[in-house]
């Protein structure tokens, strides 16, 4: 197969820009991302590259930046395997969960040990929202209860919530590639009782009610869609949410609060962060 590799430079090239550009190229059909001082490489399967939907992605980027890009071809190479043998490392979040592929050997030992093996970086735990959700799920008592994961992707919170005995577990990602590596994920960790469902909001069984709900998209489509969530939540319930800043709590708080959920608190991780509420 043959991918395109992106070239890019950022003005300013600062941590934030480069997460922020890599949520939206991953939206536009970019796989995978190495950053590094001088910017950032994308890779896109060659089929699937269209530089006029980058040049879109460049110029309504939500905040101050501009970019430059040049672009090669690689020829007849897998790259998300490679990225997945030399660039995703494992990652242990809270000295109680490792996140790791099938490529890593000498895995630290630790209560919960999640195989996965990533088409792309986010949903690794490397990425701060992910992160962030991830120890939220750590710290929560599950066993026992309903959950539902939105935004899926890799699956890793609906197999930690299956490993920490919630049941049962239901996860729901519009992205068809997203839907199909939460599949083979969760055969790899041979959890049970987890559903993957491919769709958005619409897709949620709106007969069901959850006890745990977990959405780590981004602010549009969480204000867009905390309706359905919480829609499908009872009293006790819990929504963790992230992938917006902090700057962007208050519009997000005021959504959850006019469907009926109670704000809680926030964590931070560098400039993102998570949020809870609670249907009281």
């Amino acid at each position: 197969m043959n991918y395109s590799a992106v070239t890019i430079q950022a003005f300013p090239n600062v941590d934030y820009v480069m997460d922020v550009l890599s949520s939206l190229l991953g939206e536009i059909g970019f796989e995978s991302f190495e950053t590094d001082e001088n910017g950032m490489k994308a890779y896109i399967q060659e089929s699937q590259y269209d530089d006029a939907k980058l040049k879109l992605v460049f110029d309504s980027f939500p905040y101050e930046a501009t970019f430059s890009h040049t672009v090669e071809s690689i020829k007849g190479q897998n790259w998300n395997e490679e990225w997945e043998k030399h660039y995703f490392q494992p990652i242990v979040i809270s000295d109680r969960c490792v996140i790791h592929s099938t490529h890593h050997t000498n895995v630290p030992k630790v209560e919960f040990d999640i195989l996965i093996d990533p088409k792309m970086a986010f949903g690794t735990g490397h990425h701060e929202t992910t992160f962030l959700m991830v120890s939220y799920l750590l710290e929560e008592d599950v066993r026992g209860k309903s959950l539902l994961d939105m935004g899926c992707g890799t699956a890793v919170l609906a197999i930690l919530a299956s490993m920490k005995g919630a049941k049962p577990v239901m996860g729901i990602d519009i992205d068809e590639w997203a839907y199909a590596n939460a599949l083979e994920n969760i055969g790899l960790n041979h959890v049970g009782e987890i559903e993957i469902k491919l769709g958005g909001a619409e897709a949620i069984d709106s007969s069901k009610k959850f006890d745990v709900v977990m959405a780590n998209i981004n602010r549009n489509i969480l204000l867009n869609d905390m309706h359905a969530y919480i829609a499908c939540m009872k009293r006790g319930s819990v929504l963790f949410m992230s992938g917006f800043y902090e700057e962007d709590i208050p519009i997000i708080r005021l959504e959850a609060e006019k469907q009926g959920a109670t704000y809680i608190s926030f964590t931070k991780k560098n400039q993102w962060v998570g949020v809870r509420f609670e249907m009281k």
